[in-house]
């Protein structure tokens, strides 16, 4: 296995865009190279009233309905041990008792990062922006749409590693088919702890996997880093309605005793795997990832979680999901609000999310939509913010770029209006008076590059103009900066040793095993 040497800087125009958009980072309200503090409050949709039906439901839930871990006989000693009402493999809470059981979670925790600098902070007013998640598919406008590959893999985390605008290197970006089954997670492992230096996430599949991942954390970071710090995150989804199976709960098991962070995720699409009506997915929602949340908990209080969510409504006339949707932002919004109530970090179930084949204008719509009501919801982290596309089915690599330009937009909306003297800038006036235009004003000139947010691929020049450079629409436009991007990529630098023992456990790991294809 090869470490990549620097890639030669390319100081052509494209490159040139993509340092506009550094240079627009600046902006923003950044603490650190991964941190980002939003400066613009949280939407808060629901009132008192409301917000107590939807907990007493969630009680409800839990209570007469119960949830059900299947093939997990330690969750279900835990939970038994913890005075839960446990009926063959259905466990019931008291009102009141899973809340309680979340309570030791943290309110707020650094998710550390290879490089200290792109560390990030989950909960309070922090936001972390990260890119989609496990699409099997891949497409652009050369190709068309294909089974992704570990190549395509390895580009994703290198365009997420060069965005200033995600702070997260993601997990299962795409799925590397080319790669059998049982051995693509070491793959995957690889190349976010070599290609980035971002925070990232380990495999879920099974309880092996997860010890791997964990295990090649470790070595990245050292072990005792990783005993004492949450380096790393594991994403359980519930089976909703109402289900945790044995993989999910042995995966969540494995994160949690190990210290790391677990993010559970209900995914609730209104009239399939719950009730139509928002107020129901939302309170259901509550109830499956209070159940997983403390179960994290009862392994290992204190434990690092985040309280997640993947809602979304489907047509019921055809069955097809769809995203962006009204009804299913009215949950993104009340479910920051319940989480809040539980003093957890919140994953957002919305991002740039679409059921659009391509990155067309209804996926930009949906995205966007999504989007504000994600930002707005007071999430603390954000999946699926660039590259969704097909419902998640595929990871699209123009969309991939034409949504780091709304995630520069959104973290600028979010970092608030700075109301001082410099902005005000009365001195401005006096330069300029009536009737004349401020261009030229020294205000002007010393906030000119940073004044505002500068996106790569929107054009805003005359029609002639388009025109005479060949009516190139945004998609090509975005066609034309994913492929500079990663011929300007450079790799973060990595010890030799380590990268060394990081190849040598691999190849290790996969030559214990025989390839598995399904």
């Amino acid at each position: 296995m090869t470490h990549e040497a620097p890639a030669t800087t390319d100081t052509g125009p494209e490159r040139r865009r993509g340092g506009r958009a550094r240079r627009a980072a600046g902006n923003i309200a950044a603490t650190g190279a991964g941190r980002f503090l939003r400066r613009i409050p949280a939407y808060e949709l629901l009132g008192e009233e409301a917000l107590a039906k939807l907990e007493e439901q969630a009680d409800w839930i839990l209570a007469e309905i119960g949830i059900d871990f299947r093939g997990d006989a330690e969750a279900l000693r835990l939970f038994a041990a913890a005075g839960c009402e446990v009926t063959d493999e259905r466990v019931r809470f008291q009102p009141g008792q899973a809340r309680a059981l979340c309570a030791t979670a943290p309110a707020e925790f650094t998710l550390h990062a290879r490089d200290p600098r792109h560390s990030v902070i989950l909960g309070g007013d922090h936001l972390v922006l990260m890119p989609g998640y496990g699409s099997p598919f891949v497409t652009d406008l050369d190709r068309g749409r294909r089974y992704a590959t570990i190549e395509d893999f390895r580009n994703f985390v290198k365009l997420a590693w060069m965005s200033p605008w995600l702070h997260h290197s993601g997990g299962t970006v795409c799925e590397p088919t080319d790669i059998p089954v049982n051995k693509r997670h070491l793959d995957m492992m690889h190349a976010h702890l070599t290609l980035s230096a971002k925070p990232f996430m380990g495999a879920v599949t099974s309880v092996s996997r997860a010890e791997d991942s964990i295990e090649m954390a470790r070595i990245a970071f050292g072990a005792d880093t990783v005993a004492e710090h949450a380096v790393m995150q594991g994403n359980i989804n519930v089976n909703s309605p109402l289900v945790f199976d044995e993989t999910m709960t042995g995966a969540l098991r494995t994160y949690a005793a190990a210290g790391q962070c677990v993010c559970v995720s209900p995914a609730i699409f209104g009239g399939a795997m719950g009730p139509v009506t928002p107020a129901a997915v939302a309170a259901q929602t509550h109830a499956e990832a209070m159940a997983g949340i403390a179960l994290a908990q009862l392994v290992r209080p204190g434990c690092p979680v985040v309280y997640g969510s993947f809602h979304n409504t489907m047509s019921l006339k055809s069955g097809a999901l769809t995203f962006g949707t009204p009804e299913a932002n009215l949950v993104t919004m009340a479910l920051g609000q319940l989480a809040r109530r539980l003093r957890l970090p919140v994953r957002s179930g919305g991002g740039q999310i679409t059921a659009a084949n391509s990155p067309d204008g209804q996926a930009m719509q949906d995205s966007a939509s999504a989007m504000w009501a994600t930002v707005m919801s007071g999430a603390n982290q954000v999946w699926h913010a660039a590259g969704w596309l097909e419902g998640g089915l595929t990871m699209g690599y123009e969309k991939f770029v034409m949504d780091l330009d709304h995630c520069g937009a959104m973290l600028t909306l979010a970092s608030g209006m700075e109301v001082s003297a410099d902005t005000l800038t009365r001195e401005s006036y006096h330069e300029a008076g009536p009737g004349q235009n401020f261009l030229s004003t020294s205000h002007t000139m010393r906030h000119f590059a940073r004044a505002n947010h500068m996106p790569d691929i929107a054009e805003a020049g005359p029609y002639e103009s388009w025109v005479e450079a060949g009516c190139r629409t945004a998609e090509e436009r975005a066609n034309d900066l994913w492929k500079a991007m990663l011929a300007a990529y450079e790799a973060p630098p990595m010890d030799l040793a380590t990268a060394e023992a990081l190849d040598d456990y691999v190849a290790r790991r996969k030559t214990a095993a025989s390839d598995e294809w399904y």
